[in-house]
Order: C-alpha cells, then structure tokens, then sequence
C-alpha cells in the first residue's frame, strides 16, 4: 500500500506541483460524496481562470498606468475644468449635504489614474485635505469616522458569503450510496406495505431513511462547524494592524477600520493599506508587482505622490493620505480573484485520499461478493425447494433487501471520513494555535512542523523580552554611570550625543489620549529615545532647531541608519548609528571630553573595541553613535559613508524571556535542534544563547562574514556543530536553510521579522514570522505567524503538529479496524448462513460511529507532553505503520473470533430458546460489535502505551462522544427496535455485551506487549554522519 500511495498520493507540503496535484486527483477512485470530500481541496480549473483573471487585471492596471500618463500630457485644463464642474453639478449634492467637497469617484480616479493635472486642480495635497475636511498634522476625527465611512466606503472587499448550514446538509445528501439507499427504502415501504400490511410493512425502509437523515444532519453541523473556525482564522489573516494619526495622536488601528482622511505611517515593509497620496517621508520605495506585474520598485515623492493600495514599501518610511478604500481601489478588485479555487490540500489529506481509494477498492469487491453469495444462495434455495418458477413479491423484497446491505457494506468500505478527518483535525488545531497566540496561515505547515528537526531562530524578541533599556554607557572616551550622565559630561558632550538620539531616529515621540508621552518604533530605538528623555524632556527643543535633509533608513543589510541634517547656522551635519563594529570602522576621530573631535588612534580603537565586547559578553546589544560636520560649501545632499566621529557606544539591555530556557530544553529533548541566527555582535549573542541553553559545550559559534567564505565542503562539517551565527545577513539566513534542506535532509523551521527575511521564509519547510515585530511583508511569506513573538509559542506549534499527525493515525487506526470486522463479519455470515447478521440500518449507525463520530473522538484530542520526548517523524515514513497493522490485526482477530462464535454458536452458550431467539442473537451480536468499537475507540488513544486512559477527562469531546455513543446504542436497542431490527435485552446480555467489548482492553495492552520497532526510532531522524550528538539542555550550557 505505501508503495502505491508514494507513487500516486506525494505532494510537497510548501509550493506543490501541478503535476502532483493533478496526478494524485487522477488517481482518487469510487469517491462517494465528491461535493463533500473535496470540499477542502483546491479547484485547479477554477484557480487556473482566477489566475488569468488576476493577469489580465494586472495588465490592464499597467497599461492604464502608462496611457493615462501619456494621454493626459495632452489633455487641456479648460476642458478638465470644464468637465470637473460638470460632474460636480451633477453628483455632488450627497457629498455636499456630509459637508465634503469632492466626489468619491473623483477622489479615487485621481490617483488610480496617477492624474497630476487633475491633482493640481483640486489644489495638490493641501486641496484635497481641505475637501475632505481633515488637517494633515492632526488625522481625522474619531466622531466622524462613521459619516466617512458611509459617504466613501469602507476599507473591506467582496468576499463570497458564508454558506448556511443547510447548503452543507444538501452536499452530505449528495453521498451516491445514501441515494442508493434512499431509493432502496422508499421501494421498501412501497413493498413492505403491500405484502406486510401498514404499519409494519414500512418500518425497514423507515428505519433506513431515518438513519440516513440522522447520519447526514451530524456529519453537516460538524462540517458547519469547521466552516466557521475556517472563515475566523481566514478573517484575523487579513487583519493588519496600521499605525494611524487621529485626533492628534498616534495609534494603531485594523485595517478594516481605516476610512478616507486618515493619515497613515509607512516604514519598511509595510503594506500600503489604501489608495492614497505622499504627505512627507525619506526615501520612500514602493514595491508595485502584486498590483501590477512591474518587478522595478517605485519612488514616491512630492512630485510622484501617487501610493496604490496592496503594493509594498521596500525601503524608506513616509506618511499618505488616504483618498480611497476598499472596493474603490484597484487592489479591491483583485482580491476578489484571490481567493478563487482554494488553499492547496495538504500532503496528508492528499496521502489519506490514497488510503481510502484503496480500501474503497477492496471495499466495493466484498460488498459485489456479498451480494453476489447471498442471491446465489437465495435462487439455490428456491431451486432445492422446486420453485424457482415462482416470484412471489416477498422475494423481490428479500433480493431488494440483499442490494441495501451490498450499498450499506460500500457506505461502511469506503472510507470517505480519512480525508475529512484531517480537515477536522487541522481546524481544531489551529483553533487552539489562536489561543496560544500562533495565527497558522497555511494548513500544511501544522503537519509539518510535527516533523520538524531544526528551528533556525532570531534573537531579539523572540529568544528575549524585546523591552529594552540604556544600562551602559561609553562616552567621550571613558565609561559613565547612567544617574550622574549629565553632571559627569561638559553641554558640548551632551548636546552632540542628545542630538545623535533625538535626530538619527525613525521611531517617534508622540502624546497618548491620555496625555502620557508614548515613543512609537522599534525596541531598540525606544530604549535610545527613553534613554534621551532622561536629559531633554522636551525632545522637541532639538528637532525644530534644525531641517533634515536627508534619511537613510535602517536596513538589515547594512546594519546602520544616517540623517543629514542642516543646523541653524546653515552647516551640514552628518548622524550615524549602528552595530558597533561598523560604525567603529567608518570612525578616525573621536570626540573628547570638551566635545572637540580629535584623531582616533590605534590605542582608543582598540579601547573603544574592548569595551564594545565587554558590553556584549554581559549579554547587551551594543550600539554605536557618531557624527561628521560637513565642509562649508558643499552643494551636496549625499550622506557620507567614512570620516566620521565616534561619540558614545550604548550598551542596551534586552533580558531573556521567562521560560524560553525550559522551550528549549524541550526542543532538544524532542530531537530538535536550536541555531540562534542573528544580527547582533558575536560575544552578545554567545551569551544569550548559552543563557537559553542553545549554545553547549562543543557547539560552534560563527559570524556571518566568516559563513559566507566557507566552501559547501567546509559547510559540510561545520553545520552539524553550528549553534549561533552572529552578524549574519537575511542571505545568509537564506543559505543556512537551504543547505539543512538540501544537504542534510533537515526539516527546518525558520523565524523571521524583516523584509529581506522573505526569501529564507519562503524557502524554508515551515517559515514563522513574528506578529509584533514582523513587517507584512515576513507575514506574507510566512506559513505560520507568532503572534506574541516568543519562542515559547513555536514550541506549541511543535506540539500540536505532533498532535495532528498522531491524532489521524489513531483514527486511521480505529477505522481500519471496524471497517475489516464489519466487512468480514457480514460477507462470511453472508457465505455460510446466506443471512448478513448487521442490517443496513445497522451498518449505518456504524459507520457514523466510526466516521463523524470518531473523528471528533480521536482526531480532536489534546497533545500531550510524552509528544515532545520522542524524534520527530521523518520525512518520507509510512504512515500506517507497523506498530499499527499490530493493533488492527490484533483487535479485528479478537472481534471477529468473538463475533464469530456468537453467530454460530450463541444460542447455545446465551440458552436462547424460542421463536425470538434469532433476532436476540442479532442483537447480541450488533450489541457486542458496537461495544466492541467504543472500547477500542478508547484502545486507539495510545497506540503504544498500555495506559489509554491517561488523560481521557482533559478531552472533554472524547467523553462526551463516548457517552453520546453509548446513551443512543441503548435507545436504538431498548426503543427503537421496529426500525432498527433489534429488540430488547436482559440486563445480563447486556452486561456480557459490555464485558465481551471491554475485553479489547486487556486484549490491546497485549497486543503492545508484542515487540517490535517503536514509531519513536520508524523514521526518525538520525544524526548527521561524521559527529557525535552534542551535550544539549540548558544545565550543560
């Protein structure tokens, strides 16, 4: 079998094939219900039309772009004004009444169409601030944000609607075996009333109908149900978190929140969230392929002000106006395409397909055999007794009756719930992901971080609080306690290092609604402002005093930010900040303690370096700041790379989160390997990470220059070793994984916050953005997003990837096993006795014990922690494994032998006596199959440990499922035995139907007793050859 599933049913987990796709829906065979067992599996031809759809948008945004531009060089301004006051009278009389002064269409159109003659006309920026009534320094406000939002829309696009239950009940009806069924029964009543009398000629086909009705009704609401959870998470992906200027103050508000006039705040990485127009920014870069196709970034500006919803900031910051929303937007239009065709299926539902194609086969041969030996049989009979000549309507109901159990053996072969199960198991999942604060983006990714081998994590936020605090200080040549700065420094210091805070900083200094001074920005650049605010309370005394001319925005490549600035006496005046090995390299002079800049000789570089790495052994982020007069009469604007000042190197504090130590201790103890990659200095990150318990004895510490000169057989060695890369770069982050991939076979989960981490996201078999730090960009990459940025909460999603994978094994497990006994049981009876002991009725109350139900069951239990005390699952394992071919041989040996004696020798050992003793037996025997399952749905909760029960009260679904189960076998015995062929039993049947059931216990626990190769060790990832496991824990660090 698995042979057959890896040729026909493998598909990649990130980024599949359409070949794959194609070829294992090829290979999917006897679906009985496609409307419903596909219904969480992507729509290739409707996908494929959205795509051409989305092109041909695209092209037409980008020809747009390019003829207006043209066209409108040659367009006359009496006529655009005449035409402007035209539309004006005609449609302005709504947008006049809110008190605006321009058209929603009009405002759109003006930057749809990057139309500056028509922007003019209103006046530029100022002009259409006045005309939607809001002030540029103050944003929009808060009172009037829901007449903005009737008047110009709100910023949410067309979604389809969310379907009712009542379209999932019509898909579950859709099942061509229930049809079948259906027909059958109502033919049944017609029959059985012609030949029986009413009312008990129709209680057969009754009871099959009303078993179907029931089977369809649960199956939809559980399908409702994971709609649902699936249309929550699909809504918090699309929510962005924008910072905005409102009522004076600065704040974050949803994406959907946003209206026309509010003032938005871009830096790197940042989706542009509307349609708007450019208010002030530095070297603002928009990235336009998502909207248009065009690969070259855009530079926006004063005199192309233009900024389109959807695109991407891919350097600079700035801030925009926005001019229109949602379905207004070219971006809106799009979306709509998005979404068309579905997310890809994921490679277990692919590989579960597989399995019940398979046993649909061999599924569909008994229930043809069944039906075939019990006609057989029934003509046999007729010619022994001579009258075969003779049809009697009696007869026909029988054959009817032999057809309805061949159609209900099929509804229980073919196991249309394996796939489902996944789907059902992947939504509780990331359910409760959400709650521990991990937004899963893509379903596969929870599968796969279960077999994730290595977790290649940033430092900063993640590993550590991401609070951070000036401890240190070096200033003007000497160390200084923080308390005494200002008394210990000469005014000339002080001003110079308080305007290298103040002016080289792209967080901001803003009042709260309260009136509390807030500094909205990076950590890092928090801690410096905070650390400035200790000595200028008033931060603006420094930034009005001069105009910046220039900005160079921080970047992960670089590892620093500049800003040239004029002073007020009309010098030019250079500021530099960054990791301090590269500023100390562009430094030859150094500011003294009288504030005069001086030679820097070898001796203070060396000084300055000690002291660099003394702050980054005592496990701080070392920043560096410095600053270079430019000459008198320079015309140019260019910030100069060299020749600068040092002026104080910072020693920022940034404590280890709570518990990150023992979250490592557990990857580790799971067979996880932990790589700290980050941009910070060596000697910082060595003493964080041997803080976490990442670094140990042995293990390797590299930087990032260092890595990248290493030759792929150099890396080869060093990577099994590889513990901590410092100073690294998103390249190099980039090549890492792709060599673990590649080379070692590794399953790597990555984390990223950066724009330029995209790439390694992308690459990597499980890539994880952070949720407070991350750009929407990382976001968009990423298959996984943190939300709360701890490393703590990775390992949850370990857990739970875990769980889902052992969860469908469970259930594949318990299915497998009642799918064999049930067939064998009524195709044997069928051969020997030419009678099938289960009815269809029966049979169907089975098969939702074992699909709906047990998927509930066991494909929606909690993980545990013995999950993390074994390997990961490697990456090309047989799913059913041989642990579990043990447990289904085993149990179906011992319901079949049970079941078997029962049939043929039951009345005897029961002394059933009497006309009725027949259909008691059957009841009996339905009775002990059915306990029999539910003892062995509580069995499959451990396929290796004798203890089952551990546990068993923290699922509360399972319990409440088993008493379902149990509470409506009694009914269905007890009160319903006109439609469901049984009739009561006596309190001791009843205790050796529960006892015979319960066996399966004792019986399971010596199943596990029998060796053989545990699951722990099956595929597990072995270390890499050439080196011994590394000494791993936090004690041994």
């Amino acid at each position: 079998m698995e042979s057959y599933l890896k040729q026909n049913f493998d598909v990649e987990p990130k980024n599949p094939t359409e070949e794959a796709l194609k070829k294992w829906r090829s290979a999917v065979w006897l679906v009985k219900n496609p409307r419903r067992r596909f219904r969480m599996v992507a729509d290739l031809a409707k996908r494929a039309a959205a795509e051409k759809k989305r092109k041909k948008i695209q092209e037409k945004i980008r020809i747009a772009l390019y003829v207006q531009k043209a066209a409108l060089q040659f367009i006359d301004g009496t006529f655009l004004k005449f035409c402007y006051k035209h539309i004006k009278f005609v449609f302005m009389s709504k947008v006049v009444q809110a008190g605006y002064d321009i058209e929603p269409e009009d405002l759109a159109y003006i930057v749809r169409s990057h139309n500056n003659k028509t922007y003019d006309f209103h006046g530029g920026l100022q002009g259409l601030a006045r005309k939607i009534k809001v002030s540029l320094r103050d944003g929009v406000l808060s009172g009037d944000l829901s007449k903005r939002q009737q008047i110009f829309g709100c910023n949410r696009f067309v979604e389809k609607p969310q379907r009712p239950l009542w379209m999932f009940i019509w898909d579950a009806l859709q099942d061509m075996t229930l049809i079948i069924l259906m027909v059958c029964a109502v033919i049944s009543v017609g029959v059985g009333i012609a030949t029986e009398g009413w009312p008990k000629g129709m209680y057969d086909g009754l009871g099959i109908i009303l078993c179907i009705l029931l089977v369809v009704v649960v199956t939809a609401v559980s399908d409702y149900k994971q709609s649902l959870q699936f249309a929550d998470l699909d809504k918090e992906k699309k929510n962005i978190i924008i910072q905005v200027t409102r009522d004076g103050t600065r704040k974050k508000v949803s994406i959907y929140d946003l209206v026309v006039g509010d003032v938005v705040h871009l830096s790197i990485g940042d989706q542009v969230p509307a349609d708007g127009i450019f208010i002030d920014g530095y070297s603002l870069s928009i990235d336009e392929s998502s909207l248009s196709g065009e690969s070259e970034p855009v530079n926006v500006d004063k005199k192309r002000p233009f900024l389109l919803s959807g695109t991407k900031v891919q350097d600079g910051s700035g801030k925009m106006l926005v001019t229109s929303v949602g379905m207004k937007t070219e971006w809106g239009r799009l979306m709509v395409t998005l979404s068309e065709g579905g997310d890809d299926e994921t490679p277990l539902q692919v590989k579960l397909n597989g399995v019940a194609t398979v046993i649909g086969k061999i599924g569909l041969a008994f229930a043809v055999l069944t039906f075939v030996v019990l006609t057989a049989r029934f003509i046999v009979m007729k010619l022994v007794n001579n009258d075969l000549s003779n049809w009697y309507m009696s007869d026909g109901l029988e054959l009817l009756n032999y057809f309805a159990i061949a159609v209900t053996i099929l509804v229980v072969a073919v196991p249309e719930g394996l796939p489902l199960a996944v789907t059902l198991s992947l939504a509780f999942a990331m359910k409760k992901l959400m709650n521990d604060r991990a937004l899963v983006r893509h379903l596969s990714a929870c599968e796969t971080m279960g077999s994730a081998t290595c977790i290649c994590t940033d430092k900063t936020g993640t590993l550590t609080t991401n609070h951070m605090v000036v401890t240190r200080l070096w200033v003007a040549g000497e160390p200084k306690d923080i308390k005494s700065v200002k008394s210990s420094i000469s005014e000339k210091v002080l001003t110079v290092l308080l305007q290298s805070v103040f002016l080289n900083t792209s967080s901001e200094v803003v009042k709260g609604e309260s009136g509390k001074t807030n500094i909205i920005g990076s950590p890092t650049e928090t801690a410096l402002l905070e650390f400035g605010l200790l000595f200028q309370s008033n931060h603006n005394d420094i930034s009005k005093t001069v105009k910046i001319i220039k900005v160079a925005p921080f970047n992960s490549v670089k590892k620093k930010m500049s800003v040239l600035v004029a002073l007020p006496n009309g010098k030019l005046r250079a500021f530099c900040k960054g990791a301090s090995e590269i500023i100390l390299n562009v430094c030859d002079k150094i500011v003294n303690g009288d504030g005069e800049t001086v030679e820097l000789s070898d001796k203070q570089r060396k000084a300055i370096t000690d002291v660099i790495n003394n702050f980054a052994c005592e496990a701080l982020r070392t920043i560096c700041l410095a600053f270079k007069d430019i000459e008198t009469g320079s015309s140019s604007d260019e910030i100069p790379e060299n020749g600068y000042a040092i002026i104080a190197v910072v020693g920022i504090k940034d404590p280890v989160r709570p518990g990150v130590k023992e979250a490592v201790k557990t990857c580790l103890d799971a067979g996880i390997m932990v790589r700290m990659v980050t941009g910070d200095n060596i000697h910082t990150a060595k003493a964080i990470a041997k803080e976490c318990g990442i670094l140990t004895p042995g293990g390797l510490a590299i930087e990032g220059p260092e890595f990248r000169e290493k030759t792929p057989e150099q890396l080869k060695e060093i990577i099994p070793r590889l513990q901590v890369m410092a100073r690294s770069l998103p390249l190099d982050k980039h090549k890492l994984v792709t060599f673990l991939r590649n080379e070692f076979k590794e399953v790597v989960a990555v984390t990223g916050d950066g724009t330029n981490d995209a790439p390694a996201l992308h690459e990597a078999d499980i890539g994880l953005a952070m949720g407070i730090a991350g750009t929407e960009v990382a976001k968009e990459n990423a298959d996984v997003v943190i939300m709360d940025d701890n490393f703590k909460t990775i390992v949850y999603v370990a857990r739970w990837g875990r769980s889902v994978y052992i969860n469908i094994q469970k259930f594949v497990q318990f299915q497998l096993t009642v799918n064999v006994v049930a067939l064998m049981t009524n195709f044997v009876s069928a051969c020997t006795s030419g009678s099938a002991p289960l009815t269809a009725v029966q049979l169907l109350w089975v098969n939702m014990i074992m699909d709906t139900l047990g998927a509930l069951a066991l494909a929606t239990e909690p993980p545990h922690d013995g999950l993390m005390k074994r390997p990961p699952i490697g990456r090309d394992v047989n799913f059913i494994t041989k642990i579990m071919w043990r447990n289904i041989i085993g149990q179906s040996i011992y319901q079949l032998v049970v079941l078997g004696i029962l049939q043929y020798d039951g009345k005897n050992i029961l002394s059933l006596n009497g006309p009725d003793s027949t259909v008691v037996l059957n009841t009996m025997i339905f009775n002990t199959f059915v306990f029999c399952q539910v003892f062995n749905e509580i069995n499959s909760r451990d396929m290796e440990k004798i203890n089952v029960v551990s546990g068993i009260f923290v699922s509360w679904v399972f319990v409440l499922v088993m008493v379902c189960t149990v509470t409506f076998q009694v009914i269905i015995v007890e009160l319903l035995g006109t439609f469901a062929s049984t009739v009561p039993l006596s309190w001791e049947l009843w205790l050796i139907s529960v006892v015979l059931g319960a066996i399966s216990l004792p019986v399971g626990a010596a199943l596990k007793c029998i060796p053989i190769e545990s699951s722990m060790h099956i595929g597990a990832v072995k270390q890499h050859d050439g080196y011994e496991p590394l000494p791993r824990g936090p004690d041994m660090a």
